[in-house]
């Protein structure tokens, strides 16, 4: 088991190149900010103040979450489960990590800043979808910025349709509810679940 961080620099090979030190900054630039303008989907790290994690993907048309300067950004928090996990830990612990991803390219843009909560109806109009306002959104502080290579989806073969996975090869969401509640209908789930995704009921 490795226990320092000396062992663990000798087990990779060293120290980073200052090439990759260099990459890393504390504020978007005219480039940096494409990643951003362009990605329609994010994942979003938290953790609580017991230093238990969360990742929750966020995801909109292209340029959902909004630059409102180089050091600073707005991220819409859509309907969800209302389990708010996300904006839970941000009341415990405002440092968060942000991961853009754009389908089909491989360099990814990472942001590590600190978030708050806001509620102000000037910050959530610009973040408006299909005619509805979010109640809340992140604005979220940056502390680092860089590029992330694209190994891991050189690896995976993330964006080749011919190795996608069949959906019938899972089970489906009221599958996993039944395992949990056998007398649960996990049909009927399924077939309502999908006839209001069909409707964008609760999308917005």
């Amino acid at each position: 088991m490795i226990a320092s961080t000396g062992e663990l620099s000798e087990l990779l090979g060293g120290e980073p190149s200052e090439l990759v030190v260099r990459k890393v900054t504390d504020r978007l630039n005219d480039l940096t900010r494409r990643f951003v303008d362009l990605s329609p989907f994010m994942l979003l790290a938290t953790s609580g103040a017991d230093g238990s994690c969360d990742v929750s993907p966020r995801g909109d048309p292209a340029g959902f979450v909004h630059v409102l300067d180089e050091r600073t950004l707005l991220v819409p928090e859509r309907p969800g489960n209302r389990l708010a996990d996300s904006l839970r830990n941000v009341l415990a612990n405002p440092h968060v990590g942000l991961l853009f991803l754009i389908p089909g390219v491989g360099e990814t843009l990472r942001i590590n800043g600190r978030a708050a909560i806001v509620d102000d109806p000037e910050s959530l109009e610009r973040l408006a979808v299909e005619g509805k306002t979010p109640k809340l959104a992140l604005r979220v502080e940056i502390d680092q910025v860089f590029t992330h290579c694209p190994k891991a989806f050189i690896r995976s073969d993330l964006w080749n349709p011919d190795a996608y996975v069949d959906a019938s090869a899972l089970p489906t969401p009221g599958e996993i509810h039944r395992s949990l509640k056998p007398a649960f209908d996990a049909e009927a789930y399924d077939r309502e679940r999908a006839e209001r995704y069909a409707r964008r009921e609760g999308l917005y």
